[in-house]
């Protein structure tokens, strides 16, 4: 889906920063930058829940969609690196994150266990 904009067609989250804070949509928590586990905070340390706003790449905000993304599971990676994976309530997009060190870790445990993905 390719969309030029014009003047103030622009979406606010397509101007944001990787590092920025955002209000969670789904708990309403004002979330600040992740302090360790991944450069591009995309997700609610409380709720786990996050926003469709990255496109291709982890932080690159060039997303249309802006729906809300909900955790429908975990699983581990290789090495034992847990991962949330987020599906766009919208669109249907499915996204991998890393957990970062202040995520509620009883919640990602919590989560469906998935079997290990391939990033699209």
């Amino acid at each position: 889906m390719s969309k030029s904009y014009r003047g103030g067609d622009r979406p606010r989250w397509l101007g944001l920063r990787s590092t920025d804070e955002f209000r969670c949509r789904n708990c309403k928590l004002m979330v600040g930058p992740s302090i360790y586990g991944g450069r591009h905070r995309n997700h609610c340390p409380s709720c786990l829940h996050s926003r469709h706003v990255d496109d291709r790449s982890p932080g690159d905000r060039a997303s249309l969609c802006g729906g809300s993304m909900a955790p429908v599971g975990a699983f581990a990676r290789g090495k034992g690196e847990l991962v949330i994976v987020h599906c766009c309530l919208t669109c249907g997009f499915e996204r991998h994150n890393r957990i970062a060190a202040d995520d509620d870790f009883d919640l990602v445990l919590r989560l469906p266990a998935l079997k290990p993905r391939v990033a699209k």
